[in-house]
């Protein structure tokens, strides 16, 4: 019986082969024999390629329940990818069999048809094995370590070239991840500024000279107005840490603002209690980063953090303005309440303290913790747990791509001893350790399941913010993915009995709570789930969380981040113990010094930018499904972020400051930078 083989290659640098590829079919009956798949004087199996060969098979084999590729050295040892394979029988309909893998060394794998099974769906003891063994080798390289203590799990590799091949990036992605960085310096001119590294700054339009290279409109207005109220508010709703307010239902003790204080900058003629009442006042609360140690990694320069509180009023043009700012936590005559009615000085560097305070929240916990972090732990829980042939599996796969190579990267250079969180930042050199170590145990579940989280923080009303642009485009993208969810999970759940008994998915949820949240009963994370609504939610959240949520708290930080005195990384001189003392030299000499501008410069710059291989939201180009009612919900999917991209397009075409990092056409499948 001749059967007809073809077999795609990968379209990455450096995919194809010039190795024996030999295949193996295996029915519920038997096996063919071992077959070198070669055409004598053709280069097959070039990348790109799509090839195709005659298997003959001498036997009858069954129903080909997997097929098994083999490769073996020819001159020297090379790599493979291979796309999918597509088997063709003497008789009926061609079989589809994904692949999507690096095959290396002289290795040997398996690979199930394309049709996605639960596993009460395989009654054959080979399919059974079969899954069994795929996972069982998963597991052997895709392991559990900790990287510090209190950490979510990570990878067990120390750096990029130790992870399985697999998830590692390809050629394209690792030149352009180097590429960002040298090019924003040398765009920005920023090398001449590096033989006055630890000079200050003479003032701000000093400051201007590094950003003749590079035309950014948000960055540019925001150098116009970032010194006016309404735009120190405004990036509480719509910069690059929208998650940090909340309502106030009632004033800290540690915050004594009295009506005295602030009534002038009251609109309604209410006083502060009936302000609060009217639910108009909000609180921006950092107390997590009292206690944290300032960066000390520079004995030459001395770095300060501080733990401020800082009020905000929501006033009758429905616009966020701040009215009252106290830089540490605990209140006493040394720790003065700050006011718009104070000198120019003294309430400009106020907000700058906050700023920079939000600036290492931001990068610690919003970014770096509630994205970054906990989807790696969720792709390594899914290559662990769930087999290739498990519609979840191939439903979360996109969205874990480059994810666990990109966190290897950043423990290799950005987060660890002497990297590039130590050189900028003044929660460098260890702080921004306690800072994860500290959010970790205020992790919740409810948290990053968006619509709850806005009810978590009292921020969910229109009508009372309206121009909360990212809560508003997150939540159209949150219904979006979950009704795509829920409508992949009821093709193969078919009821909540059948939630229970898949002991894939139940191990899979088990590895993300002990390794994820460190098996922390009070963050919520359940360990297991019981119904298809709550599975079809946790799934939202795993998918929401590395596409929508990352693009949102990461693309913008080249918008906000770059203009120094706006978002300062690193504050040299301590927070002004009494009113009056503030002038502009005081504040040059608090802000970074030219060195360390430079360096966050050429980082932000580099994490808000776009691969030229990026894949959106929405865009699944390896069809790990063959099934048409998923590709129909794929492609109603994919409608309806068309429409939410439409109406956002519709709403910014008139904004000075258009918002559209949550905007589906410029939201990555998954964390990847």
């Amino acid at each position: 019986m001749i059967y007809t083989v073809t077999v795609a290659t990968g379209h990455q640098l450096f995919s194809g082969t010039d190795d024996y590829i030999f295949l193996t079919l295996v029915g519920s009956e038997g096996c063919s024999e071992r077959t070198l798949l070669d055409k004598p004087l053709y280069d097959d199996l070039e990348r790109n390629a799509v090839d195709s060969y005659s298997v003959n098979v001498l036997n009858d084999i069954g129903e080909i329940m997997f097929m098994r590729l083999e490769k073996c050295k020819y001159l020297s040892q090379d790599e493979w990818y291979c796309r999918y394979v597509t088997i063709k029988p003497p008789t009926g309909e061609s079989k589809v069999f994904p692949c999507y893998r690096w095959i290396t060394d002289d290795m040997e794998i398996e690979i199930r048809d394309g049709k996605a099974r639960l596993p009460l769906d395989d009654h054959n003891e080979v399919a059974k094995q079969h899954r069994y063994r795929e996972l069982q080798r998963r597991q052997k390289i895709f392991r559990w370590k900790e990287w510090q203590p209190g950490f979510p799990h990570s990878i067990d590799a120390n750096v990029s070239t130790d992870l399985p091949r697999d998830v590692q990036f390809d050629m394209t992605k690792v030149v352009d991840f180097a590429y960002n960085y040298s090019k924003v310096i040398g765009n920005l001119y920023l090398n001449k500024f590096m033989d006055m590294f630890q000079t200050s700054w003479s003032d701000f339009s000093d400051i201007e000279q590094i950003f003749v290279g590079i035309s950014n409109t948000i960055s540019e207005y925001l150098m116009q107005h970032w010194q006016e109220d309404f735009m120190f508010g405004y990036q509480f709703l719509n910069g690059t840490n929208p998650v940090i307010f909340e309502k106030c239902n009632r004033l800290p003790a540690k915050f004594p603002v009295t009506n005295e204080m602030v009534e002038t900058s009251l609109e309604r003629k209410l006083t502060l209690e009936e302000e609060i009442k009217e639910g108009n006042i909000y609180l921006a609360d950092y107390k997590i980063l009292d206690g944290v140690p300032a960066n000390a990694t520079d004995p030459s320069t001395v770095q300060y953090l501080s733990a401020p509180i800082c009020l905000l009023y929501n006033n009758s043009m429905k616009k966020l303005v701040p009215i009252a700012i106290q830089l540490k936590q605990e209140p006493g005559p040394e720790n003065p309440i700050f006011l718009p009615t104070d000198t120019k000085y003294d309430w400009l560097l106020a907000k700058m303290w906050v700023k920079s305070s939000d600036y290492q929240i931001h990068q610690a916990v919003t970014h770096l913790l509630r994205t970054h972090l906990i989807s790696e732990v969720f792709g390594i829980a899914m290559y662990r747990q769930l087999p290739a042939v498990h519609p979840l599996f191939k439903l979360l796969v996109p969205h874990v791509r480059f994810t666990i190579a990109i966190n290897t990267k950043a423990r290799e250079e950005l987060i660890c001893d002497c990297g590039l969180f130590d050189k900028i930042n003044s929660s460098g050199g260890g702080g921004h350790v306690y800072l994860v170590q500290h959010a970790m145990k205020d992790l919740t579940y409810q948290s990053f399941c968006f619509p709850e989280a806005i009810k978590m923080r009292g921020v969910e009303s229109r009508e009372s913010l309206p121009y909360y642009h990212y809560r508003d485009d997150a939540l159209k993208v949150w219904d979006a993915v979950l009704g795509f969810v829920t409508d992949v999970v009821n093709i193969y759940y078919i009821d909540d009995e059948a939630v229970q008994t898949d002991n894939e998915l139940q191990a899979f949820m088990e590895d993300v709570f002990i390794h994820g949240l460190r098996a922390d009963n009070s963050s919520g994370f359940p360990e297991s789930v019981t119904t298809i609504q709550r599975l079809t939610e946790y799934l939202t959240m795993i998918i929401f969380t590395a596409s929508c949520q990352h693009a949102a708290v990461n693309f913008g930080q080249y918008d906000w981040c770059s203009w120094i005195p706006n978002t300062p990384p690193t504050m040299r001189c301590p927070p002004p113990s009494e009113k009056g003392t503030v002038n502009m030299q005081y504040i040059m000499e608090s802000l970074p010094d030219r060195g360390r501008s430079c360096w966050h410069l050429g980082a932000v710059w580099a994490l808000s930018q776009y691969q030229d291989n990026e894949l959106y939201l929405g865009m699944y180009p390896d069809e790990y499904f063959i099934e048409q009612p998923v590709k129909e919900a794929m492609e109603k999917f994919r409608t309806n972020l068309q429409e939410i991209t439409r109406l956002i397009a519709e709403r910014n075409k008139d904004m000075e400051l258009p918002y559209y990092y949550a905007c589906p056409d410029r939201i990555p499948n998954s964390v990847a930078v």
